[in-house]
């Protein structure tokens, strides 16, 4: 026999479901805002870069500006130093600390070709953004450079090497620019080799 009921239990069930959807739908945003604890903010990144150069300039607020707005927010940072001698084409060598914000740090060395504006050599700071890293022992392997990715700005550059979903974001400053465009892949290890193979 039908009675009025059943239409309106019905009708909660759907009205309940709805509610339960929408939940899972608002809920989506605070696990995202939760990715905060484990990525640097700009901010912090921009005033760590500065103090790491010994100088704040336009040009790496910009490049720094246009990696967060291409890449988001790192999870991680490389503060190292590099050696780098082209003539037309060169090599780099470098080591530094990688530091990922959830916790964890590891000495890394990378080495690999490089393309030269001019004939030379110089020695250079380097901060390196991290994107994508799960573990700092993931940093060991081979990221190739990503064409078209070489951006200067007022006395500062960037450019991208990726490997998989992972991206490295090497920022420059001032002569370290020379031979800032890399070739081929850069290769990260956990001890000093001149092999740039």
């Amino acid at each position: 026999m039908f009675t009025p009921t059943h239409p309106v239990r019905s009708g909660h069930s759907w009205v309940l479901a709805l509610i339960a959807a929408l939940g899972l739908a608002f809920a989506v945003p605070a696990v995202a805002a939760g990715d905060d604890a484990s990525t640097y903010d700009k901010d912090s990144i921009i005033k760590d870069a500065a103090e790491f150069f010994g100088e704040t300039t336009e040009g790496l607020a910009k490049v720094i500006e246009k990696a967060f707005n291409e890449q988001g927010r790192p999870n991680g940072y490389i503060k190292g130093e590099e050696i780098a001698g082209a003539v037309g084409v060169g090599l780099r060598y470098g080591d530094g600390t990688l530091t990922l914000k959830k916790g964890g740090s590891a000495k890394v060395y990378w080495q690999g070709p490089s393309i030269g504006f001019d004939v030379g050599a110089n020695a250079s700071k380097v901060f390196i953004l991290v994107y994508n890293l799960p573990r700092t022992q993931d940093i060991y392997q081979r990221f190739p450079g990503i064409d078209g990715s070489v951006y200067y700005v007022a006395g500062a550059g960037i450019n991208y090497q990726q490997r998989d979903n992972i991206v490295l974001a090497p920022i420059r400053v001032g002569v370290g620019l020379r031979t800032g465009a890399s070739v081929g892949y850069m290769h990260y290890t956990p001890t000093k080799t001149l092999n740039p193979l």
